[in-house]
């Protein structure tokens, strides 16, 4: 298990792509795309806009509230338990599954938004990942090369336990 120390919490405020401050100003875009989702609201949104993520890994919970149901899904669905803070080998192995399976969604008990920087190594280029920014809106991004070695920077905070 990868453990992000509490003194690096900050590197993660800034988004990893473009901020859309409303899904519809992506949406358009995204029918001709690859894409996954992080976040329950962002994978929400995708399904009311009529598009169905590769991957959506979504906890249930959106500012640790109770999110509303999402939409019927009739694709593949992984559980698996990721506390706060962390990436388990059992959420990198379910992305991984998920995304050879899509469309899947991965249900994680706990919290799914570190999801995103395994998904940025296991992603063929090109590739969308969208995430919420709360209160601010849904970030677009596109792997490629630079991702990749952002996330690569990123994981080399974390503490393996």
């Amino acid at each position: 298990m990868l453990t992000l120390p509490p003194e690096c919490r900050g590197l993660f405020k800034e988004p990893f792509g473009s901020l859309y401050p409303d899904f519809s100003d992506i949406s358009e875009e995204l029918r001709v795309r690859h894409f996954c989702c992080v976040g329950d609201v962002v994978t929400r949104n995708a399904f009311l806009h009529g598009l169905t993520p590769e991957v959506s890994v979504i906890d249930g919970v959106t500012k640790r509230s109770n999110v509303v149901t999402l939409p019927k899904f009739s694709g593949r669905t992984f559980e698996v338990e990721n506390p706060a803070g962390t990436i388990t080998e059992e959420l990198e192995g379910a992305l991984s599954a998920a995304y050879s399976m899509r469309p899947s969604l991965v249900l994680v008990d706990g919290e799914e938004d570190l999801a995103v920087l395994p998904l940025i190594l296991i992603l063929p280029d090109s590739s969308v990942i969208l995430y919420g920014q709360p209160n601010e809106g849904v970030v677009f991004c596109e792997v490629d090369s630079a991702l990749r070695k952002k996330a690569e920077e990123l994981l080399s905070c974390f503490v393996k336990s």
